[in-house]
This record gives structure tokens, sequence and C-alpha cells, in this order.
């Protein structure tokens, strides 16, 4: 199986927040948001596993800002960890000025499964680390991965 790089399955989307998208506080609403995102999430994962993908687990949904109406919205997403058949991906969105400046306005990690034509788990290609910031973000990831585990233990033990 080919190994890939954090590059080769990078992706980004843009929306302008229309008023369909809006909440009644006038404000992006949350789940047009989580939509948008999820979509990059699945994305990045077939662009690095070459199959179908799911979405296993969201951690880290984190709202920093509001975005609003004709605001321009960048998504991001990238490849940060992978397992055997599993793979985070890391979505950052930005609200983008005219002027081209981004501010971050949230933040998600997403856990993918990578499926074969039978809809089962398919092992994934191994990830080729570049920069110290990938090193780090692999790590964190690790981290990331060894907690949920952690909390489908106390799931299943009824705690």
């Amino acid at each position: 199986m080919v190994s890939k790089t954090v590059d080769d399955s990078r992706a980004e989307t843009v929306h302008i927040v229309r008023p369909n998208h809006l909440n009644g506080a006038n404000r992006l609403f949350g789940g047009i948001l989580m939509q948008w995102i999820d979509e990059v999430a699945g994305i990045v994962a077939k662009r690095h596993s070459m199959c179908n993908v799911t979405t296993a687990s969201v951690d880290n949904l984190t709202f920093l800002h509001g975005a609003y109406q004709n605001d321009m919205v960048v998504i991001t997403g990238k490849v940060t960890w992978v397992g055997s058949t599993s793979m985070e991906v890391c979505v950052d969105t930005y609200v983008e000025t005219l002027s081209g400046k981004r501010d971050r306005i949230n933040n998600a990690h997403f856990m993918m499964v990578a499926l074969d034509e039978n809809n089962k788990p398919v092992q994934v290609p191994k990830l080729i680390l570049q920069t110290e910031e990938e090193k780090l973000a692999w790590a964190h990831g690790e981290e990331r991965k060894r907690i949920r585990n952690q909390r489908r233990v106390t799931k299943l033990d009824g705690i």
C-alpha cells in the first residue's frame, strides 16, 4: 500500500453565509457549519484512503466565534493521524475578510473509518510526516485516540 503525505489529501471549501444559513440570533447556524465541516472531513479521508469513508466520532468541536450573513467561511481539512482502518482529520474554519485575512472561528477533530465495497473497515495508507508541525499533530492525535479508547471502555463498564 502506498504511503501518503498530509498535503496529498488536504481540502478546502468556501461558503458564503446566506439568510437561509442563519439561526434566530442572525449568526451562522451551528448545524449548518457542522454539515460543512463533516463534508470536508469526508473529502480529506476519501482522498487519503482512496475509498468510501464514514464518520466514527467527532472530538473537540469548538465554536470560537460566530459568522454572519455575507461572511465568507473557509473550511480547511487535513489528516493528522492514521491507524489501521481509521484516520483523524483536523478541520479548521475561518471567516475570511475581503483583504484575505482569516480569523479562525471553529476547530474540530473527526475520526473517519475507511470502508470497502461491503461497508467493512479496510486498511488505509500510512501517513508520511514531513514537518515538525505534522509530527506534533500526530502526537496530539495519538493522545486523542487514547482518550477516545478510554471513554469507550468507561461506557462499556457502565460508568
